[in-house]
C-alpha cells in the first residue's frame, strides 16, 4: 500500500468541480488510495465491479476485446468506470496501467451510505458522470489524443553518456513554460535505499513519493544517472514519456536502459533525441530507427534554440501543425496561404498532406521559398507537362515516366526521417483498404503514393507487394492522422470544390469509339461533341465527394482556412497557379486579420 504521508486532494478532479469543499471532503474521507503497478488491469471486461477510480497520478491504456489497438488513454483527474458505477452494468472495456500510478477508489456502497447524509453529493456527481459518458458517446469516430505527459525521463540512447548540456538547455527551455522540477538521483527524490538485505528502492514508496511532487509541478524532469539502475528503472517505471537521447554521429545499437524502457512502456511513450553541433543536410537517420519502435523523433542542433523549443512544444501538447489537403491543381492554393501565413510570423513544428498537398508542404520544410515554389509549379506542371502526356491506357491514361522524372527532380535522394521538421503523407493502401501513413523512408516515394490518381497514375507497389494510390480516395484532409501524432493547435487548409454547372446532355448523343476517333481526326467535327465533362473531371469529382467528412474531426484549436476557387477553375488547370496562389494568400489572410488563436473554424 501507498505512503499514507501523502493525501491526494480531489480539487483537481473535473468531475467534483461542481461540489461543494464540505462535500468534496466527505468523498475523500471515503475513497482508497490505491498504488497500481504498470502492466496491472484496474478493470477488467465483463466484471461486474462497481467502484469508481480518480486518477491521481499515471496514465492508464483503455482497450477493448477484437481490437488490436488501444481505443484511448486516461490520465490524471479523469475517472475510470463511470459506467459501471452508475449503472451497475458490467464493465465495458479493460483499463491496465502503462505506468506505475496512483489512483483513488471510491466504493458504490461506501458512497450511497456517504449520499444519505449529504444528499446534495450523489445528483450532483451523477449529473457530472452522465456529462461525461454523453460527451464520451456522441464522438462518431474516435481519434486516439496523445496525453500530455507530467512525468518524463531522459535516458542516454545505445551506449552514450548523457548530455548534461543537453538536460540543462531541455530543463531551461521548459522552465520557459512552465513549472518543471527536475530530479537526477535517488536522493534528490527523498528515496533512500532500502537497508542491506532487502532489493533496490521500494516502488510503491517511490510511486507515493513521487505524485507528490507532481502534483506541485507541470513537469517532473527524471534524469538518469550513471551506473545506478535501481534510480534509472525507478524513473522509467514512473514515466508517462521516456526521452532517449544520444548524439547522432554515435553507434546506433539498443542501449541497456532503453531496454528497460521498451520492457516497461508502451512505444506512444517514447521519444529519441538526436543530437547535431550544428543544422546541416542528415543521411542514414534510419539505422537509428530500425532496431526502435516510438512515437516520434527529433532531430536537435547545438546551435539551435528553435530545435530544442519545437521539442518542448512536442512534449507540452502544444506544437503547431499544418494540414494540407489534395486537390490536383487547386493545391497551388496551399502556397498562398503558407506565405500568409509565414508572413503572421507563424513556424510549424510539424507538417502532413494528402496528394498535391503533400509535395507543397515537404516543399516547404525543405525551404523552398513561395517564389520558388510558384516557379517550380509552373516548370514541372505548365513547361514541362508533368501531366498533360497522355498513353496507350493498360496501366494509367498519364505517362507516368514523364510525371515521376519531374517529381524526383525535387523530392528525390531525400529520406523522411532525415528531415529536421517532422513530415507525413497518406496514401491510400487498395490492398488492405486501410489508409498508409508514410513517416519513414523515401520522401519521393511517399509523395508519388500519396499522388497516384487512380486511372490517370499507377499505383505505388511496396516490397512486400500493398498497392497504394492517392490519400483523397480514404483521407483528403488528413487531420485526424496529425491529431494521433500530436496535442496542440492545426491550420487545416482545404479546398472547396469547384462550382460544378448542370449540363444539358443527352445522354443518347455521346458518340461512339469510331465517332470519337474521327473527331481526333477532323477539327470541324470536334465542335459537334456534346458539351460533357471529360473522363479526368468526373473522376476528379468522384474522389473528392466524400472530402467533408474531416470536419467532424476537427478540434476546437483548430483553424480552417478554406481559399476562394477563382471562377470555372478545374482540378488539372496547373497554368492558373498564380490566380491559385494569390487565392489562398488572400483567404489566409483574411483568416488571420482575427488573430493568431486557433481555436475558430473558418471558411472564407
Amino acid at each position: 500500500m501507498p505512503d499514507r504521508a501523502y493525501a491526494p486532494s480531489l480539487t483537481d478532479i473535473a468531475l467534483f468541480a461542481g461540489l461543494s469543499e464540505a462535500d468534496k471532503a466527505a468523498i475523500a474521507a471515503t475513497c482508497r488510495s490505491l498504488a497500481v503497478e504498470r502492466g496491472v488491469p484496474l478493470v477488467t471486461e465483463g466484471e461486474r465491479e462497481t467502484s469508481l477510480y480518480l486518477v491521481i497520478a499515471g496514465r492508464f491504456a483503455v482497450t477493448r476485446a477484437g481490437h488490436d489497438t488501444v481505443v484511448c488513454e486516461i490520465g490524471p483527474g479523469q475517472p475510470i468506470g463511470e459506467i459501471g458505477f452508475l449503472t451497475g452494468a458490467p464493465r465495458t472495456a479493460t483499463v491496465t496501467a502503462q505506468r506505475d500510478s496512483l489512483v483513488l477508489e471510491l466504493n458504490r456502497g461506501s458512497f450511497d451510505e456517504l449520499a444519505s447524509r449529504h444528499p446534495a453529493v450523489w445528483p450532483a456527481l451523477a449529473e457530472a458522470l452522465a456529462r461525461r459518458l454523453g460527451e464520451t458517446t456522441a464522438i462518431a469516430r474516435p481519434v486516439h489524443h496523445p496525453l500530455v505527459p507530467r512525468t518524463i525521463a531522459v535516458i542516454p540512447s545505445g551506449r552514450t553518456t548523457l548530455s548534461r548540456a543537453f538536460i540543462a538547455r531541455l530543463a531551461d527551455a521548459l522552465t520557459s513554460v512552465c513549472c518543471v522540477r527536475v530530479l537526477q538521483s535517488a536522493a534528490d527524490a527523498g528515496l533512500d535505499k532500502e537497508p542491506s538485505g532487502s532489493r533496490g528502492i521500494d516502488q510503491s514508496r517511490a510511486t507515493t513519493r513521487l505524485t507528490e511532487m507532481e502534483s506541485q509541478c507541470d513537469v517532473l524532469l527524471l534524469v538518469a544517472a550513471v551506473e545506478d539502475r535501481d534510480w534509472n528503472e525507478t524513473a522509467i517505471r514512473h514515466a508517462d514519456q521516456v526521452i532517449a537521447v544520444a548524439p547522432f554521429d554515435a553507434d546506433a545499437e539498443l542501449g541497456p536502459l532503453e531496454e528497460i524502457a521498451r520492457r516497461f512502456l508502451p512505444p506512444e511513450m517514447h521519444r529519441l533525441v538526436l543530437l547535431h553541433p550544428v543544422r546541416r543536410r542528415i543521411t542514414g537517420t534510419s539505422r537509428w530507427l530500425e532496431p526502435r519502435t516510438l512515437a516520434m523523433h527529433h532531430h536537435v542542433a547545438e546551435d539551435s534554440a528553435d530545435d530544442i523549443a519545437r521539442l518542448v512544444r512536442f512534449l507540452r501538447g502544444t506544437a503547431l501543425g499544418l494540414v494540407a489537403c489534395g486537390g490536383g491543381a487547386l493545391c497551388a492554393t496551399h502556397v498562398g496561404a503558407y506565405e500568409a501565413l509565414s508572413e503572421k510570423g507563424l513556424t510549424f513544428d510539424i507538417m502532413g498532406g494528402t496528394s498535391a498537398g503533400s509535395a507543397m508542404v515537404a516543399g516547404f520544410i525543405l525551404g523552398t521559398s513561395p517564389d520558388e515554389m510558384d516557379r517550380a509549379i509552373h516548370d514541372m506542371f505548365v513547361a514541362r507537362r508533368a501531366m498533360g502526356r497522355y498513353t496507350i491506357p493498360r496501366y494509367s491514361l498519364l505517362d507516368h515516366i514523364n510525371f515521376d522524372r519531374q517529381l524526383a527532380a525535387f523530392f528525390g535522394g531525400l529520406d523522411i526521417e532525415d528531415l529536421w521538421i517532422p513530415f507525413f503523407a497518406v496514401s491510400s493502401n487498395l490492398s488492405r483498404n486501410t489508409l498508409h501513413v508514410h513517416r519513414q523512408g523515401d520522401l519521393f516515394t511517399a509523395i508519388r503514393a500519396s499522388s497516384a490518381i487512380p486511372v490517370m497514375l499507377p499505383p505505388i507497389y511496396t516490397e512486400d507487394g500493398e498497392m497504394l494510390v492517392d490519400g483523397c480516395l480514404l483521407d483528403n484532409v488528413p487531420v485526424s492522422t496529425m491529431h494521433a501524432l500530436k496535442g496542440g493547435p492545426n491550420i487545416v487548409v482545404s479546398c472547396s470544390l469547384p462550382e460544378m454547372k448542370r449540363f444539358d446532355v443527352d445522354y443518347g448523343s455521346l458518340p461512339s469509339r469510331g465517332a470519337l476517333i474521327r473527331a481526333g481526326l477532323n477539327p470541324l467535327a470536334r465542335r459537334k461533341l456534346p458539351d460533357a465533362p471529360n473522363v479526368v473531371s468526373v473522376l476528379m469529382r468522384s474522389l473528392m465527394a466524400g472530402r467533408q467528412d474531416f470536419q467532424r474531426q476537427l478540434r476546437s484549436d483548430d483553424t480552417l482556412i478554406v481559399p476562394v476557387l477563382p471562377d470555372g477553375i478545374s482540378y488539372l488547370d496547373w497554368n492558373r497557379h498564380g490566380e491559385l496562389r494569390r487565392a489562398g494568400y488572400e483567404s489566409a489572410r483574411a483568416v488571420l486579420l482575427d488573430g493568431p488563436a486557433f481555436n475558430r473554424v473558418h471558411s472564407c
